[in-house]
């Protein structure tokens, strides 16, 4: 069975400047079909909007990743996950959770609050692991 995970967009980032690094390797084990990435309109949009942001990075390099198969609707409110310290974070464990995929991230915010026990998260290497 191939595992699921929510991608936080600081992965894409990190796999962008470096595409040798474990977050590097964990976007092209998506590419691959080897894992699936879930994710919302939510998750895809600040992304997208991020990666845009960051001339030497391209959205186009990932948009393909984000398959509407794969297109999620979070059943949990991000509200309910406010021990993330950042709000802009509470989406991506609210996917992770509503979905029983692990959480990938490199945010401390993320890594070490208190989830659900139904999200997990973790480092790219972690994950790889």
């Amino acid at each position: 069975m191939t595992p699921s995970v929510v991608v936080d967009t600081n992965v894409f980032v990190a796999a962008g400047f470096r595409p040798a690094s474990a977050s590097g390797r964990l976007i092209e084990a998506v590419r691959r079909g080897a894992v699936c990435l879930l994710w919302s309109e939510a998750t895809r949009r600040e992304t997208e909007s991020l990666l845009r942001k960051i001339p030497p990075l391209s959205w186009e390099s990932v948009a393909d990743l984000f398959l509407e198969p794969n297109r999620r609707s979070s059943t949990a409110e991000a509200d309910a996950f406010s021990m993330v310290a950042d709000p802009e974070d509470r989406k991506f464990a609210a996917l992770a959770a509503s979905c029983g995929a692990t959480l990938i991230s490199l945010d401390h915010h993320l890594l070490g609050a208190q989830l659900s026990e139904s999200c997990t998260v973790r480092t790219p290497s972690e994950f790889l692991d």
